[in-house]
């Protein structure tokens, strides 16, 4: 992964096999490639990096209530008094390198008796730790965490290790390189401690409008609306976030509650498309409301939020259309109701009748891509399936070729071109015993075929004459 820095493309981070070929983080780009041709890059994401860093510190909070970032890629547990649940530090850190290889993700820890030193061993010390104190004294002095003019001027006075440092005279060493290189030291080495900054949970988002005398008429109400949703949208985007569900609850003067819920398919923090939504969720209102002798209390709550950062817009325009669909989408759901607007989704299936699922718009992730056929090639899959599909009858040429003529829908028509077969091997692992031969299913035989009268078809034999004697045939799409 490469990033700019100080005006070239640098490797910002290399795996496994870049490092055996002698590839490291801060080459530049021109030089990896010149060790390595064939490197694959690809663009560091900061931003995507921290916030799975984040989501990856929320799942260590089963290991441990008191966990700490540090950014960029390190995870501090504090397993003071929990790590006898886990059947000891050995024991802990067996079932947290479990965890994260089923995520595919590879890790270095150390234990420590400070946060420092356990963040310092883990990224620069020698693996296992038999003696902390020896391991602390034999890192370089780039543990120290200072900026890169510090740490080389360290080196160019011969302080090469944490040890080497810690025999110097104190006062002589704040002196020459600042009093930070000393707080480093002694926080390295517990000789000065300092406060964490737990992970917490952030609490939901609460606003809420009380009245001296009770509200009901409309404009007062909406103003109101506008009001706690512009106060929700200050503080999300001071937390870099936007709303994902949006509650609006009405407090009548005679102690009944009305309450509204919306929810959007994407973050948001945009007053006016929330309180659109909430008119559409108004209208659509079975029971109107009724505001009686008036609210004298609002309350709007956010139980959902999702990172939502700044971004700018690209010049052709394409966030723009993403973004009237969505808000196309949140308005019918909002409308007609979450199940009735639905999106499908691919899924890893090779039949293709169940290769695709059809889940709610608004809980769906936009569809990846079509792939285009070449130019001037018909497309591979119609546009219409049939599920199930329907039989036809069929005359071959020979009994495993393809279809010369068949019947379907009591008319017959006559192959004037195909193409195929396309054979899709049936799915023995999802059928119980379907390892032995003859039980995971038949096997399909697609063909594209042309009548005389220039329409499309796609049919398919199930089953091969090894397979069963009599294969039948099925029609299962149309093509435009």
């Amino acid at each position: 992964m490469v990033a700019k820095a100080g005006g070239a493309l640098r490797l910002a981070a290399v795996d496994a096999r870049a490092q055996a070929l002698g590839v490291a983080p801060g080459m530049t780009l021109a030089d990896a490639r010149a060790l390595e041709p064939e490197l694959v890059i690809t663009e560091m994401d900061e931003g995507a990096d921290r916030q799975w860093l984040d989501r990856l510190a929320r799942d260590c909070l089963d290991w441990s209530p008191r966990v700490t970032l540090a950014a960029p890629d390190g995870i501090t547990l504090d397993i003071a008094g929990v790590d006898h649940l886990f059947g000891g530090e050995n024991g802990l850190c067996a079932q947290i390198e479990a965890a994260m290889a089923a995520i595919g993700m590879t890790l270095r820890h150390a234990i420590a008796s400070t946060p420092q030193a356990a963040q310092a061993l883990a990224r620069h010390g020698a693996l296992p730790i038999r003696d902390e104190r020896a391991a602390i004294r034999a890192l370089p002095v780039l543990a120290l965490g200072l900026d890169a003019n510090s740490t080389l001027a360290l080196n160019r006075a011969g302080l090469r290790q944490i040890g080497d440092l810690a025999a110097r005279p104190s006062a002589t060493i704040a002196a020459r390189f600042g009093a930070g290189a000393i707080s480093a030291l002694y926080r390295l080495t517990g000789e000065e401690q300092t406060p964490i900054d737990v992970l917490r949970d952030p609490e939901p988002l609460h606003f809420e409008r009380r009245f001296a005398e009770p509200i009901a008429l409309q404009a007062t109400i909406a103003a109101v609306f506008m009001a706690l949703l512009q106060e929700a949208a200050t503080v999300l985007a001071e937390r870099d976030l936007g709303g994902r569900r949006f509650v609006l609850t009405l407090y009548r003067s005679d102690g009944a509650r009305h309450r509204l819920a919306i929810e959007t398919g994407r973050a948001t923090r945009d007053p006016t498309l929330v309180l659109r939504l909430l008119d559409e969720r108004i209208a659509s209102l079975a029971d109107p409301l009724d505001p009686g002798f008036g609210y004298d209390r609002i309350g709007l709550f956010l139980p959902a939020t999702d990172p939502l950062p700044a971004s700018q817009p690209s010049l052709e325009g394409r966030e723009k259309d993403e973004a009237e669909l969505a808000e196309l989408i949140e308005r019918l759901s909002t409308r007609l109701g979450s199940d009735c607007l639905q999106r499908l989704i691919p899924r890893d299936s090779h039949l293709p009748e169940q290769a695709q699922l059809a889940l709610p718009a608004m809980d769906a992730r936009a569809p990846v891509p079509w792939p285009r056929p070449p130019e001037g090639e018909p497309p591979m899959r119609p546009l219409f399936l049939f599920a199930p599909p329907q039989r036809v009858e069929v005359l071959a040429e020979v009994p495993d070729g393809p279809p010369h003529r068949f019947r379907w829908r009591r008319k017959l028509h006559e192959v004037r071109l195909y193409e195929g077969p396309e054979r899709i091997a049936n799915e023995w692992w999802r059928h119980k015993g379907g390892e032995c031969a003859g039980q995971g299913g038949l096997t399909r035989d697609y063909y594209r075929v042309e009548d005389v009268q220039g329409r499309r078809y796609w049919i398919f034999r199930h089953g091969l004459y090894d397979e069963k004697p009599d294969p039948q045939w099925y029609m299962h799409g149309l093509f435009a």
